[in-house]
């Protein structure tokens, strides 16, 4: 399992989040090809509800501290609750009518 795995699979189970990307921003830094030691994580989630963001990112690092510790180097935190997600990123659109697939 890679470290992004590792990543998404923790945050995924402790905090069942409305949205979540893990993006691996290594190649971005002077390290080997292939590296997994820098992160940016954005996480929508319940939990965060009425948390200040020194909280929030609290939460996630104990939720990665193994790998804190041993593998991530640097770790971007963008945390939200649903509607700041919303505020900031709007509804997602609504997908085309379906147009009857391969009988069209």
């Amino acid at each position: 399992m890679t470290v992004q795995e590792i990543i998404e699979d923790k945050l995924a189970g402790a905090l069942d989040p409305k949205h979540l990307e893990v993006i691996n921003e290594s190649s971005n830094h002077h390290v080997p090809e292939g590296s997994e030691s820098h992160f940016k994580v954005v996480l929508v989630a319940d939990q965060f509800e009425g948390e200040r963001l020194i909280a929030r990112h609290k939460s996630v690092n104990s939720i990665l501290a193994e790998e804190l510790a041993n593998q991530i180097h640097a770790l971007a935190l963008h945390t939200y609750t649903e509607d700041e997600w919303r505020k900031r990123n709007g509804d997602a659109p609504m997908s085309p009518p379906c147009r009857g697939g391969s009988s069209a």
